[in-house]
């Protein structure tokens, strides 16, 4: 039996609208916990994306979040 990937190749784009702005990864399963995180100054950008072990992305600080869906931005 074949196993079925539960990852989304969708990028997403993230840009710091100021300085400190936090991207964290969230991971999959039964108990939800922080894998990765990244800090980024005002105008860097971080093109991140969902696999099999990110299910979840969290943005703390002003940012323009770019997604397939649409533009989003982030307040304090």
């Amino acid at each position: 039996m074949e196993k079925k990937s539960v990852t989304n190749n969708d990028f997403v784009v993230i840009k710091a609208l100021e300085d400190g702005v936090n991207v964290i990864g969230l991971t999959r399963g039964s108990d939800t916990r922080f894998h990765h995180s990244e800090k980024l100054d005002k105008g860097e950008v971080m093109i991140a994306q969902f696999t099999e072990h990110t299910s979840a992305i969290k943005v703390r600080g002003r940012s323009q979040i770019l997604t397939p869906y649409g533009e989003i931005f982030s307040e304090q």
